[in-house]
């Protein structure tokens, strides 16, 4: 089960789903989404985007450190993609804002990318020796 597990992320394509998935739903234009008033969770959608982007840098910190070339300099490229990360939560911020109908630029949904970037960098700090070793 761990193995399969172990290939599953250390394989591009679920990473890059996963920044599709992001692109699309940042993308639904407002009137298609549910009212925040009628979530029983006080700004679930900045829980939603703090795991949108701490997912995104999990899974491609994860895809750089399990590749096998030389000069694997994997943990540099963590910060990288944690900068990635939270430019990306803005530009999804500022396409709202500009190109999508009946969606608004919000700076706190451009913290929560940040926060839920910064955490999953983390949790990558915390979990990289088990995905390199194994």
């Amino acid at each position: 089960m761990l193995q399969r597990l172990q290939k599953l992320l250390s394989n591009h394509t679920l990473a890059r789903l996963w920044t599709v998935f992001i692109l699309i739903l940042m993308a639904i234009p407002g009137n298609l989404l549910p009212r925040e008033e009628k979530t029983f969770i006080p700004n679930l959608d900045k829980l939603v985007h703090a795991t949108l982007f701490g997912s995104f840098v999990f899974l491609w910190s994860i895809y750089y450190a399990t590749r096998k070339e030389k000069n694997n300099h994997s943990d540099s490229r963590f910060v990288l993609i944690l900068i990635i990360a939270c430019l990306y939560g803005v530009a999804t911020e500022l396409m709202q804002k500009y190109l999508i109908p009946n969606r608004d630029y919000d700076i706190y949904d451009i913290m929560a990318d940040s926060i839920g970037a910064v955490l999953g960098f983390l949790f990558v700090l915390l979990t990289v020796k088990w995905f390199r070793t194994s």
